[in-house]
């Protein structure tokens, strides 16, 4: 074993809980069994270890096997927890989700309380003498403060959007285990619907089969009752189809079927009903879909990402205040300000970002924060909602599972139940099936009749071939021996055993099928009719039976038709017609037994077999019509003959008349009257003689023709009677005279006899004789005729051969000299082509070489040169095929001079608009000096104005005069009041450091403090001497850089 196969396969198993979406995470290896995480998951979640259900994409976790089995552990393996108690109908539904992290962001993030102004530490700068320095300290408590609450606010405001979005991820978790179930339960169902549709199929069939048996069972023993058996087959206790079968307990075996049937039907209805109710369960449950709420909830979440952000930037700026407020009291403390920045710049700037935290940033924050707290109620409703919709979703699919095991078992029940009626009406089945099968043994029989004379007839053809292959081989020898033996003696070629010939190859068939009962296709339908199988067809085998006297001329046409598509071979001894014939009859004879043998159990319900079948057997009809149709032409022209016999006969019968005739005429000459019975009987003897040689010739007349074909007529029937009746009566007839004439002279009557035997013996020779003469010449003019008919036959098939080679020929004549005028075209075209190529490649190597000139002009130059020589050219030449080129290349030798001339100008354009450039930037930095300066002056300008004093209304940032009054307070001068005090902070920093205080006082306002006058008693309240009610302003200024460096 190598080594890598050694290394363990460790990582880490993410397990979800399927009611509530937590998630755990497991360090395990691929040798850990299942159950020892069950047994953490039992610890952790309070599940206990019979009603876990773990389940990994389609797969059930079994216990006893290790995570090896299911190819775990992996990156992407997740395995989903389902609690097998909570999945039962009576199980309690799941408490409203509580998130922890409402409660810990209230108690462990609470408001920070708010600084007063008596409440905080002292501080250095409290004791300052600058108004401006003792205003620092409690600007920077006021910031830490906004900056505490700010960050508590964010703190809770975080806390509850994480729980938010684990709510959102508990949710997704959700979802997907809901998807692991639904696949799971998809798959069950879908391998119990395909057995239900199985079912309803075999069910469906049976139970149409079993209803057309109960229905038509009085039927079925009329039919067989009806049709009596070949008298062949008949015996005594049987005469008929019904006595197949015992008729006595068919009845009682109806009644027993047809309740077995009734009952099995409603068991199905009721077992329909509950799987149609299991199916709408199933459909319904696939159709709930959680993943709606889930996704408004994460577009929720998403959206309100950006208060986060939003309070992440207050926060920022809340610091970079802090911070900013304590640089400026560190530095005031270590007395490192810049000379640019005063207190009073700093203490002003403090006003407004003060009122900014107040008003501005910590209501934005939260506003934030109740948004969240608002998105948290919506997360924690919808995380209720889910899994109240989990317990309700995985009760149903226990249900459905439940049901669907209980379905299975059902299966086995009612498959069982389908074998034991197939059973029960297995003896219907039987007196169904006597019909069709006594008919597919009609047919069979008819089949084996015809493929034995097939059979028989290619055992005879296959003789001939080898015969034919014998006789070649011995004319092979005999030429090679003629050629060889005038050079070999013939002793040297008998050594080598070249007088050798072929022996013959005798093809004998032992008979078979002797016992077959003679019948034909016609029969079928008269000993088997075609209602016994229950299968009509628009056409059958009832066509070949129709009336025999219709016309011969569509017959002998359709006959021609058919017998030209037709491709079979002849065999030896056998027409193409008959071999064709039999083919068709056992063709049509087994598509008959094929019908009889489906019909009985699914009596075509196949659309496609029954359909192919009925074609099949319609075609075959067909084919045979077309052979009845023959029959009748041949019938007719055997009509024909047979009168021509009756013409023969008739003639025969006058020339008999005549010799009789004579034959009285001479006897009455030399004998008396009593001779005249005798003459009388022997004519009588003759004509029958005459008769009977007349019908032999006429049977005779045709001996290839079957002998069911030449039937005698009722009108010859009846003649040859009436003939034997007249020779008997005339035989026994005897005259009284003649009687009388043997009693009296016996000698001279027996000479006379034996003289008048003897005569009619002659005659009877000579007649004879005539009869075998007439029966050659008939013979003779039938040959003769048949012969005529064939060379007739010969003679036009000759004709029309001979004028479809003709106009073959006169067809190929016409397209080679078509063709041939065509390759001459196309040979002119090519010449003409080939020459226009080599002058048009000529001319594109010029305008190559144009091309490769150096520098714009050349080409240009150049194009104009090979368009003028190519105009003079064709001046010259006249029109060469190559004008269009021509023009083109002038065309371009124009254009191409246009864009020269305009490069030209457009460069001198260039030239002309760089000169003007560079006197446009030279402008210009004369311009943007000038800029400068302007506002240079500008700003001195605005600082001028900016120093100004303010006489009308003081604002923070102006400048401001105070001017020391009797009472000793500094007030400033204003046009609309005069209640502007300066505080005692700026006095004393403008006038300690001078020995006395100064008559006016000019500094830049950095605090304005709006005050008013309120008792007249408290004295210390009201230093400027005001009436009560009055409103004054205390204003804080700061020195002017120009006046402080003074």
């Amino acid at each position: 074993m190598s080594s890598s196969e050694n290394v363990i396969q460790r990582g880490n198993l993410l397990v979800h809980i399927a009611e509530n979406g937590h998630s755990f995470e497991l360090d395990c290896d691929e040798y850990t069994l299942v159950e020892s995480i069950q047994q953490y998951l039992d610890s952790v979640t309070g599940i206990r270890l019979n009603d876990q259900l773990l389940l990994y994409l389609d797969m059930k976790l079994e216990s006893q096997n290790p995570l090896s089995a299911y190819k775990l552990p992996s990156d992407d393996g997740e395995i989903f927890l389902f609690n097998k108690s909570k999945m039962r109908s009576n199980s309690a539904p799941p408490e409203p989700e509580q998130p922890e992290e409402l409660e810990l962001s209230e108690n462990n993030y609470p408001d920070p309380q708010r600084p007063s102004s008596s409440s905080h530490d002292p501080h250095p700068l409290d004791e300052a003498p600058d108004p401006a320095l003792k205003v620092l300290p409690s600007y920077e408590i006021q910031f830490r403060y906004h900056y505490q609450f700010g960050d508590t606010i964010y703190q809770r405001t975080v806390m509850k959007y994480e729980a938010c979005e684990r709510l959102a991820r508990e949710q997704r978790v959700q979802e997907k285990a809901l998807e692991i179930a639904r696949g799971n339960l998809d798959h069950f169902y879908k391998m119990i619907l395909h057995n239900y549709t199985d079912f309803v199929k075999c069910y469906s069939q049976q139970q149409r089969t079993h209803s057309n048996l109960l229905v038509n069972f009085g039927r079925d023993l009329e039919r067989l009752r009806a049709v009596k058996l070949l008298p062949v087959l008949q015996t005594a206790d049987r005469k008929c189809l019904l006595d197949f079968v015992k008729e006595d307990n068919l009845q009682k075996m109806v009644d027993d079927c047809s309740n077995s049937h009734r009952q099995f039907e409603s068991k199905v209805g009721d077992f329909k009903n509950e799987f149609g109710e299991l199916k709408r369960s199933t459909e319904h449950l696939f159709s709930c879909n959680a993943s709606l709420l889930s996704k408004d909830l994460e577009r929720a979440v998403k959206e309100h990402k950006r208060h986060i952000d939003e309070q992440k930037s207050i926060l920022q700026a809340l610091s970079k205040d802090v911070g900013l407020v304590k640089k400026l009291v560190d530095d005031c403390l270590t007395s490192q300000l810049s000379n640019s920045l005063r207190p009073h710049d700093a203490v002003s700037a403090l006003g407004p970002m003060y009122e900014g935290h107040d008003k501005s940033y910590l209501p934005k924050m939260q506003d934030c924060e109740r948004a969240i707290s608002n998105l948290l109620v919506f997360c924690k409703n919808k995380k209720t909602e889910m899994n109240t919709f989990v317990h309700k979703y995985m009760q149903k699919i226990a249900y459905i599972q439940y049901t669907i095991k209980d379905v299975r078992y059902k299966f086995s029940v009612f498959t069982e139940a389908l074998k034991r009626q197939n059973d029960q009406f297995e003896h219907l089945k039987v007196v169904r099936g006597i019909g069709p099968a006594y008919r597919a043994c009609l047919a069979e029989i008819v089949r084996r009749k015809s493929s034995m004379k097939l059979y028989m007839g290619m055992a005879g053809q296959l003789a001939e071939r080898l015969a034919a292959k014998r006789e070649s081989e011995i004319r092979r020898r005999e030429d090679f021996l003629k050629v060889n033996s005038l050079f070999m003696p013939r002793d040297i070629l008998a050594s080598m055993g070249l007088y050798d010939t072929p022996n013959t190859c005798d093809v004998n068939v032992a008979p078979f099928d002797t016992n077959l009962l003679d019948i034909d296709i016609l029969d079928l339908d008269r000993f088997a009719p075609e209602h016994l199988v229950g299968v009509g067809f628009k056409k059958g085998s009832s066509s070949m039976s129709r009336d025999v006297e219709e016309g011969s001329e569509s017959g002998l046409e359709s006959y021609n038709d058919f017998v030209e598509d037709s491709e079979l071979v002849e065999i030896a001894g056998t027409s193409k017609l008959e071999v064709e014939n039999a083919k068709l009859k056992a063709e049509l004879a087994s598509t008959i037994a094929m019908l009889c043998s489906v019909s009985p159990e699914t009596e075509f319900e196949d659309n496609e077999v029954g359909n192919a079948l009925k074609l099949s057997a319609e075609k075959t009809a067909e084919a045979l019509r077309l052979k009845d149709e023959h029959e009748k032409h041949l019938v007719n022209m055997l009509k024909v003959k047979r009168m021509q016999c009756e013409s023969y006969e008739k003639r025969i019968k006058e020339l008999e008349n005549r010799l009789s005739d004579q034959y009285s005429l001479d006897q009455k000459v030399n004998k008396d009257a009593l001779s005249e019975p005798m003459d009388e009987a022997s004519y009588a003897s003759s004509s029958l003689l005459l008769k009977s040689g007349g019908v032999d010739s006429s049977e005779t007349m045709n001996p290839n023709l079957d002998s069911s074909m030449v039937e005698p007529t009722r009108d010859e029937k009846d003649e040859k009677e009436a003939m034997v009746l007249a020779t008997s009566s005339t035989a026994d007839y005897m005259p009284p005279q003649l009687k009388s004439l043997t009693d009296d002279e016996p000698v001279k009557g027996s000479d006379l006899v034996a003289e008048l035997q003897n005569l009619v013996t002659e005659k009877s020779n000579q007649l004879n004789e005539m009869e075998t003469k007439l029966r050659a010449a008939v013979e003779e003019v039938t040959r003769l005729g048949s012969e005529l008919d064939i060379s007739r036959n010969l003679l036009e098939e000759s004709q029309m051969n001979c004028a479809h080679l003709e106009n073959c020929l006169h067809e190929a004549r016409e397209e080679a000299q078509t063709h041939l005028c065509a390759a001459d075209r196309r040979a002119s075209e090519y010449s003409a082509l080939r020459a226009s190529a080599i002058k048009i490649r000529s001319l594109f190597e010029r305008l190559k070489t144009c091309a490769s000139s150096n520098g714009v002009v050349g080409f240009a130059d150049s194009l104009r040169a090979l368009a003028q020589s190519l105009a003079n050219s064709a001046n010259d030449k006249g029109d060469d095929g190559i004008s269009e080129f021509r023009e083109c290349v002038r065309v371009l030798a124009e254009k191409v001079g246009v864009l020269t001339s305009q490069r030209a100008e457009l460069i001198e354009r260039y030239k002309k608009a760089e000169t003007s450039h560079g006197q446009r930037s030279k402008e210009l930095g004369e311009q943007k000096d000038l800029v400068k300066t302007l506002y240079a002056k500008l700003q001195s300008e605005k600082q001028v104005n900016k120093e100004k004093i303010s006489f009308s209304r003081l604002e923070l940032h102006e400048i401001a005069a105070f001017v020391l009054n009797a009472a000793g307070h500094y007030e400033a001068i204003n046009r609309n009041c005069t209640c502007y005090y300066l505080s005692s902070e700026s006095v004393a920093l403008f006038a300690d450091h001078l020995p006395h205080r100064p008559s006016y006082i000019v500094g830049q306002i950095v605090h304005v403090e709006r005050q008013t006058v309120k008792s007249v008693d408290a004295g210390q309240f009201n230093p400027y001497g005001l009436p009560v009610g009055s409103e004054y302003f205390v204003v804080t200024v700061a020195m002017i850089p120009d006046t402080a460096a003074s």
